[in-house]
């Protein structure tokens, strides 16, 4: 396995820059994720590391090697599509074995290798189906069995489960997982699903407009992140934001929060205004007050959201435990810790700490 390195890499397609001079070091045998919103440049740079997009500045390294100029097939990578690209008239063995006949592995070899990639995948039983014959979910472990089968220095996925059911997807999230304990190889994922990202990944890089926000372990990200993008993008539900304006007092006054907010935060002068964010298990329904109004609620039976506009007009969610039901139209205040509030700079979006 290999550790993969990009140094200051751009991509450009003639005049326009979608890839801005990314760094970025992906450990060996770690599970990185690329995360962001469509458009980010997140599966353009995991083309690029497999060779499929030409780097138009930078460099990068697999392993000891650079591999910037490198063919596809000359970087040790082996990729993992959205569609799963099977072979219909081929059987499950076909199929994982074709990359090495083609380039022309002994028979032994090619049959040894598919049976280990069918033990770890639990595909034994459907070696000599066709695809036609699959569930969605095991035509994407043949897929990746292919993958293995190559023998790869580096997995690269590009939003393998986006075609599947949510039961599926959760399925298969356990089974990837599974995968990257049993044979310990350097992964990167492409996903614009942060539940994914949080659930699979060692290593999160958070992108927006081809430049990296922030890079971190998951709860890292989530408990301590660096702007307000990734505050916003990691969470589900997703962070509240609600406008505020630093007071001479010191305090931070946020119509969506009631009023003066006192925050142990290093505040930029008297009529700046500021973002505070507040994730929604940090907000209580206070019953006494009348500040906010219950739009809707989603009762999920162990847990409910409810959906809140403020007299400002600026809306919340607050998870309530268990299946708290509120009647649209109720008028409530709110509660929370100063302690959990969150603040940023009301123009560029980066935290105050």
């Amino acid at each position: 396995m290999a550790e993969v390195v990009l140094n200051k890499v751009v991509k450009q397609y003639g005049e326009v820059q979608v890839i801005h001079g990314v760094d970025l070091h992906v450990e060996d045998g770690e599970f990185c994720v690329f995360v962001g919103p469509s458009g980010c440049g997140k599966s353009t740079l995991l083309r690029m590391i497999a060779g499929l997009e030409e780097t138009t500045e930078g460099s990068m390294k697999i392993g000891s090697r650079d591999v910037t100029r490198m063919d596809p097939a000359e970087r040790g990578v082996a990729m993992v599509f959205q569609t799963y690209a099977l072979y219909p008239h081929m059987t499950v063995a076909e199929n994982m074995g074709f990359g090495l006949k083609m380039t022309g592995h002994p028979k032994a070899e090619i049959t040894a290798k598919v049976k280990e990639a069918s033990r770890i995948l639990k595909l034994d039983d459907y070696l000599t189906r066709k695809p036609k014959a699959l569930s969605g979910g095991q035509r994407q472990r043949v897929a990746i069995g292919r993958a293995i089968v190559r023998g790869p220095e580096v997995f690269l996925f590009d939003e393998p489960l986006s075609n599947l059911d949510a039961e599926l997807r959760v399925e298969m999230r356990a089974e990837i997982t599974r995968l990257h304990r049993e044979i310990g190889a350097t992964m990167i994922y492409v996903t614009h699903d942060q539940v994914e990202a949080m659930t699979l990944a060692d290593k999160i890089v958070v992108l927006r407009a081809g430049r990296i926000e922030q890079v971190g372990k998951p709860l890292d990200l989530y408990r301590d992140p660096d702007n307000k993008f990734v505050a916003g993008f990691i969470g589900s539900p997703a962070m509240n934001f609600v406008s505020g304006v630093v007071d001479s007092d010191g305090t931070v006054v946020a119509n969506g929060l009631n009023g003066a907010v006192q925050l142990s935060v290093a505040l930029p002068s008297a009529g700046t205004q500021v973002t505070l964010g507040l994730r929604p298990q940090h907000l209580e329904v206070d019953f006494s007050g009348a500040t906010h109004t219950v739009e809707f609620t989603e009762a999920l039976g162990g847990v409910s959201f409810l959906h809140l506009t403020a007299g400002s007009g600026e809306k919340l969610v607050i998870e309530a435990k268990g299946d708290t039901v509120v009647p649209s139209g109720t008028a409530v205040g709110l509660r929370f810790k100063s302690s959990e509030v969150m603040a940023f700079d009301g123009k560029n979006g980066l935290r105050l700490r």
